[in-house]
């Protein structure tokens, strides 16, 4: 919680209204008692009088409260507060915003002037793209370092998994995001094929998503397992070759998640890449993903994830099923992997030694 001091007023009203504003008085809304100063985390809205080269004005600063309703973090909040920051002003009768601000880890005061659109600036990493590894597997050319970079990208994964968080509620938003988020399972079936859908009729979409509410259901019972995430742990977000090995790209959907979603996103892919086989499923994928799996097993000791895999596969499967991503696959691949994620839901435990039978 940060406490809003006089100092750090003066300072935001001068730097978003010139060296002529001057902080008069500032209190709760509805009183400018400030014994009743609450902490500014909590929500209060505050009411803050001043003058700009001499005309008196004011204005009422609020934020957020942190809460279990999909806002736990800043960036959550920073959000809603952008949305009504952009919009508010073109809604009759609303309330017009004047400024939009962040306080700084220094504990400033900062203004956003007129934002449109953010960004951000990232080190320039050495290595190429891990997919290219995969390209060549496919094409047949295995080297014994490939089972290494397996394993090695297994034991990071556990590393940071190891890393625990009790938070039953952030788990479960986490499951929620999971089934029902625009860009997871919900959005992808809406966005990423087109209905009617030639391969996948919507009989099978809709017992799908209905499978899907009952694995939700049974997740609920699984919160103790929240830990630190990468969240988009796939080929293309994997640099080889650097001077320290390999490098990762583009942390995504929180900090904290189920370990079971990495896990699967890395493996689907290895999944896809073997099913470019002239019909049989590659054994030299088929070794590199039995590598992957048992070496994250071996690390963790987490066999309970195999309970809890399955909507994982399906997110990841439809995202590599999609036509809209993945255009060019032969029907045959494109209809694997809807098989295999409509059966893998079928089963408590995931078999994956015998992954292949769940694209029969």
């Amino acid at each position: 919680m940060i406490e809003i001091t006089a100092a750090m007023l003066g300072g935001y009203l001068k730097e978003a209204y010139g060296s002529g504003a001057v902080l008069v008085d500032y209190g709760d809304i509805g009183s400018l008692d400030k014994q009743g100063m609450k902490k500014f985390g909590y929500g209060k809205p505050l009411l803050v009088l001043f003058s700009v080269d001499g005309e008196e004005r004011e204005t009422v600063i609020s934020v957020m409260k942190g809460d279990n309703y999909g806002h736990q973090f800043y960036w959550d909040r920073a959000a809603v507060l952008m949305f009504q920051y952009e919009t508010s002003s073109r809604l009759p009768r609303h309330v017009k915003p004047m400024g939009i601000g962040y306080i700084s880890r220094s504990g400033e005061m900062r203004p956003l002037s007129e934002p449109q659109e953010f960004f951000i600036l990232n080190e320039k990493l050495q290595g190429y793209d891990y997919f290219n590894d995969l390209d060549r597997i496919r094409n047949g050319y295995f080297r014994e370092e490939d089972k290494h970079n397996a394993a090695e990208l297994a034991g990071w994964l556990a590393q940071v998994h190891s890393v625990k968080k009790n938070d039953s509620h952030l788990y479960m938003r986490r499951i929620r995001d999971l089934i029902g988020s625009s860009e997871c399972i919900m959005g992808l079936v809406d966005e990423a094929f087109e209905h009617p859908c030639d391969f996948f009729s919507q009989d099978r979409f809709m017992n799908l998503e209905k499978k899907l509410i009952d694995w939700r259901w049974k997740l609920f019972h699984y919160s103790h397992r929240l830990c630190a995430v990468h969240g988009d742990f796939h080929p293309w977000n994997v640099l080889m070759g650097g001077p320290e090995g390999f490098s990762v790209l583009d942390r995504s959907r929180g900090e904290w998640g189920e370990p079971a979603g990495d896990l699967c996103c890395m493996a689907t892919n290895y999944i896809l890449f073997g099913l470019y086989s002239d019909g049989r499923f590659s054994s030299k994928l088929r070794t590199l993903y039995m590598t992957y799996m048992e070496t994250y097993l071996e690390k963790t000791g987490d066999t309970e994830v195999l309970q809890v895999m399955a909507p994982f596969f399906v997110f990841r499967g439809l995202v590599i099923a999609s036509p809209v991503w993945y255009p060019d696959h032969p029907q045959e691949v494109r209809d694997a992997l809807m098989r295999f994620i409509e059966n893998v839901l079928e089963d408590e435990v995931f078999d994956y030694v015998q992954f292949e039978r769940y694209m029969r």
